[in-house]
């Protein structure tokens, strides 16, 4: 018996060398230029790495970083990302299973009764006429065995590059999750930093109309008596509208980014936060060390998922070339039967059984080729989904290093022209109170430094987002120290 046993044994060990009929996983080369841009890169080896940055030490601001720690908490789609990724390891280890026999033990125990026209039935003759004493029998039979059930012998990968399709698909499931744990992290930074500009400006704008209300008021008075025209008084309070205006369309803007914030963080926001910090004190003192390219492919999770997906086409072509060869299976049996419980488990009652099953189909109508060319076009699709990701990737970094050195520029550029505005405002009024100038200047002042204020506010929420997009955009984002 143990002879017998060992020959399918070692056939099934000496599978581990079968060939594979999957293409080569070569990584296709790099569709970018080998470096950023040198006018805005500056020193791409200068400045903290983002891979190894956690989130936490990134945010300057508490508040911020509590908000981002409840989104990765509460958040449903990164619920949903993360059930897909057991949803993928566990089709992985069912597929794994396929590689190895799959061995089960059963156990039986029947009692049979027949009676005289029973027996004869089974003999087909009446035998109760050729032995009138014969009566009805009962007996047991007791059987006992473990056995493998066509259990494939994988001579050509076909089990071997499923299995490692699954698991590329399992990979790549992890790896889309962190790319959307950074997704989420940016979506969180962009709606509160745009909820805080809001408030900025609300409150910019709240204090331009209590001021024009008051000038309001002034106007009124010298108009009344006399001092003024009328034409100043109207004016006066065309700026007035001004402002009210620009006030509801900010609480409308503040409202709704405030609604976007909540649902990304998936609960509602209370008031137990740090308290935020003005969008000018929002930006790192220490810039980001931007690498090269091809540092890329090993630290953007989207770029690793698109590979893993790469890898999974290409294990699904050996898979369907593999399907052309003969299928060749294994089944086996080994176990005990007796019609006497006591006297189950003996030499008497030994029963084994094994033999290999091949199937070769002849005639499909081209269903197995079909299969090849779909796996195929797969890879071809797959190869492209790569190389744009990487493209993609290239993009999203340059244009935030450009954004990191020109928006500073921007930003430096609006602070003095909004000085300037002040200051050319404050001389509009002292020539209007001193009857130099018609009320006219005052207006055109007023109104351009309320719009330089309001677009400082912006340039300074837009030159915080563009560091976290850069941030990200490198592979920051997906550890958390402290």
């Amino acid at each position: 018996m143990r002879s017998a046993l060992v020959v399918p044994l070692t056939a099934v060990a000496l599978l581990c060398g079968a060939c594979s009929f999957a293409p080569r996983d070569v990584r296709p080369a790099l569709p970018t230029a080998s470096t950023y841009p040198a006018e805005y890169s500056g020193d791409t080896n200068a400045g903290a790495q983002a891979p190894t940055l956690g989130w936490r030490d990134f945010f300057a601001d508490p508040r911020l970083a509590a908000i981002v720690q409840r989104a990765l908490a509460n958040n449903r789609d990164l619920k949903v990302a993360v059930a897909q990724v057991e949803e993928a390891r566990s089709l992985y280890r069912v597929q794994r299973a396929d590689v190895l026999p799959t061995i089960a033990l059963s156990a039986e125990a029947t009692r049979n009764h027949a009676g005289p026209q029973a027996l004869g039935a089974t003999s087909g003759r009446d035998l109760t006429q050729i032995d009138p004493g014969i009566g009805a029998v009962t007996y047991e039979r007791y059987a006992l065995s473990a056995g493998v059930a066509s259990f494939e012998l994988d001579f050509w990968g076909r089990v071997r590059n499923l299995t490692a399709a699954a698991r590329a698909s399992y990979l790549s499931s992890v790896a889309a999750a962190r790319a959307f744990q950074l997704s989420l992290i940016r979506d969180v930074s962009n709606a509160y930093l745009a909820s805080l500009e809001a408030r900025e400006r609300l409150a910019l704008a709240e204090a331009t109309v209590r001021s024009r209300r008051e000038g309001l008021r002034i106007a009124k008075r010298r108009l009344d008596a006399g001092v003024t025209s009328a034409l100043d008084y109207s004016q006066a309070e065309t700026l007035l509208t001004q402002a009210e205006t620009e006030l509801a369309a900010l609480k409308l803007t503040r409202a709704q980014s405030e609604n976007l914030l909540t649902t990304l963080v998936g609960a509602p926001i209370d008031g137990n936060l740090p308290d935020p910090l003005p969008l000018a004190d929002q930006t790192r003192t220490e810039a980001l060390a931007a690498g090269v390219p091809s540092e890329l492919l090993t630290t953007r999770p989207d770029i690793i998922a698109a590979e893993e997906r790469l890898r999974g086409a290409r294990a699904n072509i050996g898979a369907a070339r593999a399907a052309f060869l003969p299928s060749i299976s294994l089944t086996g049996n080994y176990g005990y039967t007796s019609s006497d419980l006591n006297e189950l488990v003996g030499s008497e009652g030994r029963l084994w059984t094994y033999g290999p099953t091949i199937t070769l189909p002849l005639f499909d109508f081209g269903r197995r080729r079909a299969n090849l060319d779909v796996a195929k076009a797969r890879e071809i699709q797959a190869v492209a989904d790569y190389e744009r990701t990487i493209q993609d990737s290239f993009r999203e970094v340059a244009d935030a290093l450009a954004g990191r050195q020109f928006l500073a520029e921007q930003v430096a550029a609006q602070e003095r022209a909004t000085n300037a505005q002040r200051r050319l405002a404050e001389l509009a009024r002292t020539r209007y109170r001193e009857g130099v100038v018609s009320y006219l200047e005052v207006l055109d002042a007023e109104r351009n430094l309320f719009a330089a204020e309001q677009a400082l506010l912006q340039d300074r929420r837009a030159e915080v987002s563009n560091l976290v997009s850069l941030y990200v955009a490198l592979g920051g984002g997906l550890i958390e120290s402290r």
